[in-house]
């Protein structure tokens, strides 16, 4: 499986391996207008493979009569013009998906295929997203797992979905999600397979930082050979950066944790009842906090952002992101605000963290009498501060 990791066990210290899938082309262009020129997302795939960033989603092979949305794909995959370094992946569900992602590779890569089970455990919420029940779903596994060992698979992804509660039926107990992830294990293994990675889905947006971190716990203890995690975080009620932090928190430096975000916290659920006020965690926040961390990310935070501005102009509106706007804490002396920066007040005169002065010209106003001076701004005192 090739997997770019973040970080290392030198770097990272106490923190997991962190794989992040940047799911902007699939998650937001897949809930955004129908009318979006393929040029402008070829341009922000373009201007994304360029920050660092090692692994982009960039949608899925999937009916137009779902997800009209999708209809452009193959013609994106023949459009952009790959960076050498950058793996780019397409949402893998099923064997029909597979083939064609294979038709289409390169660009694509198709890593190491598992055996994948996936569950939605709000039933509600399954049948409007694909039609069937829980118990069609499940009813299917067994030819599933029967058909991958055929072919030599002896790996298995298991996961569910809405795992910590339902805007249709309510809050589930850690027991009723990790009794659907029992199942699953028992019916993996019972065919000769290994479970190698397991996936939490909170499609719903309903997942605390607690709960997060009791769960994995518990994981781990009943599954102490599962060393593989997966979290895919919709951030409708503004927890999927906290529920991460609680994961890496909670994992070791044995395990490897991957991560899910997109580009501006942008995303959706069409299915959820809460459409793009769903959102998920925003890449570039999950960038600033694993770098804050100690966790080297790669990635050039300024032409993060630089894409994020780039989105926002193509959909017409802010995006739901944090460090995009305020811009990430100053790292050295170069990048320090200036002392008598005027006040600022405008969301765009902000931007002078990247853009300088120029963006605030218009609006800026300075109450002080006299420049701001003092015994803490010399040099012997701020190495004393910041050191």
């Amino acid at each position: 499986m090739s997997l770019h990791q973040l970080s290392t066990p030198a770097s990272a210290g106490r923190w997991p391996h962190v794989i992040y899938n940047e799911e902007v082309m699939r998650e937001v262009f897949g809930i955004e207008d129908v009318a979006i020129p393929l040029q402008d997302k070829v341009d922000l795939l373009h201007a994304l493979s360029e920050t660092g960033l090692k692994r982009l989603t960039l949608g899925a092979f999937v009916s137009p009569r779902f997800v009209p949305q999708m209809a452009c794909f193959e013609e994106l995959l023949r459009s952009f013009t790959p960076k050498s370094g950058v793996t780019y992946l397409s949402f893998i569900h099923n064997q029909k998906a597979k083939k064609q992602a294979e038709q289409h590779s390169p660009p694509l890569t198709v890593e190491e295929e598992l055996c994948t089970l996936f569950i939605d455990i709000c039933d509600i919420h399954q049948r409007r997203n694909v039609n069937r029940s829980i118990e069609q779903i499940m009813d299917f596994w067994p030819d599933q797992i029967q058909d991958a060992y055929s072919r030599g698979i002896r790996k298995a992804s298991i996961g569910v979905a809405s795992a910590w509660g339902s805007n249709f039926m309510g809050k589930f107990t850690q027991r009723y999600r990790l009794s659907y992830i029992e199942h699953q294990t028992r019916l993996i293994e019972s065919f000769g397979l290994e479970v190698h990675e397991i996936g939490l889905h909170d499609s719903q947006s309903w997942c605390l930082p607690h709960e997060m971190e009791e769960d994995l716990k518990e994981i781990k203890r009943r599954w102490p050979k599962v060393k593989h995690f997966h979290v895919h975080m919709h951030n409708g009620r503004g927890m999927a950066l906290p529920c991460i932090y609680a994961a890496l928190k909670t994992l070791d430096p044995s395990d490897t944790l991957v991560i899910e975000g997109t580009l501006g916290g942008l995303g959706g659920g069409q299915y959820s009842g809460n459409g793009r006020a769903a959102g998920m965690a925003a890449t570039e926040d999950v960038m600033h906090m694993l770098e804050g961390m100690g966790i080297p990310t790669g990635v050039d935070m300024n032409k993060l952002i630089a894409c994020v501005w780039q989105l926002e102009k193509i959909i017409g509106r802010p995006s739901m992101g944090h460090v995009s706007k305020a811009g990430p804490r100053p790292a050295s002396p170069s990048e320090y605000y200036d002392a008598n920066l005027p006040g600022v007040e405008s969301m765009e005169g902000v931007k002078h963290f990247m853009l300088g002065p120029k963006v605030y010209e218009k609006e800026a106003f300075s109450p002080w009498r006299e420049p701001i001076a003092g015994p803490y701004y010399t040099e012997s005192n701020a190495k004393h501060i910041t050191d």
